[in-house]
């Protein structure tokens, strides 16, 4: 097997049950199997979608600030909570709850790493309290 290397921001990486990883481009919404590891470039909000909730109800995410600033918002549970708020700086990370909307907003460009089960991922519009 040839080695080669990968543009992590080109590419998404795949871990399957058995140990295998499949690389390659970025999958559509069909495209659910396995374990995804995804690494991207934000410039601004638009690029992390911070006006939507976003959940994975299948596994945890780790959300990875690799360069730059970021925020992490988790939605209240319960009406009457407010956002919880966890800021990521370069080499951070924070693992969102299994089934817990969160979003992302920037605090300057970015580069973030995310690593979750895709399979049942939602978005859901933000509205303003």
């Amino acid at each position: 097997m040839t080695v080669t290397p990968i543009d992590l921001f080109a590419s998404s990486f795949r871990l399957h049950q058995g140990g295998e990883i499949h690389a390659g481009k970025r999958p559509t919404g069909s495209d659910q199997d396995g374990w995804q590891v995804r690494a991207f470039h934000a410039k601004t909000d638009a690029d992390v979608h911070a006006d939507h909730w976003e959940v994975h109800p299948e596994a945890e995410e780790v959300v990875s600030c690799i360069i730059g600033k970021i925020r992490l918002y988790l939605r209240p549970e319960r009406p009457g909570q407010e956002e919880e708020e966890i800021r990521l700086t370069a080499g951070t990370a924070a693992v969102v709850p299994r089934g817990r909307w969160h979003r992302i907003e920037l605090d300057i460009p970015s580069n973030i790493m995310a690593v979750t089960l895709p399979r049942g991922s939602r978005l859901e519009k933000r509205t303003e309290a």
